[in-house]
């Protein structure tokens, strides 16, 4: 017997979604990684990945979220200059 096993985290009566298996899962079978939840029912870990996609969608809809410049788009970096140098000519 291992002195230090590794156990994943939760407790009975919480219901997760399993990722890997694409199950229903009572308490912590699979790692934290692997699953959605905790859900207080049975049948909300059954629709997770319904949840998941309504609230992608309503997140992808949000215009809280979508702040773009009208005809302008700058990377994530917020520059639009190749980093250590200025763009144009090399100075020679």
């Amino acid at each position: 017997m291992a002195l230090f096993k590794k156990r994943t985290v939760g407790k009975p009566g919480e219901w997760y979604y399993c990722l890997e298996h694409k199950k229903v899962e009572e308490g912590p079978e699979c790692p934290a990684q692997n699953r959605f939840g905790p859900y207080t029912s049975r049948e909300a870990a059954q629709h997770a990945m319904d949840t998941a996609r309504d609230r992608n969608l309503e997140w992808d809809t949000d215009p809280k979220w979508h702040d773009e410049e009208k005809g302008k788009s700058s990377p994530p970096g917020g520059t639009s200059s190749p980093p250590g140098g200025t763009s144009g000519s090399s100075g020679d």
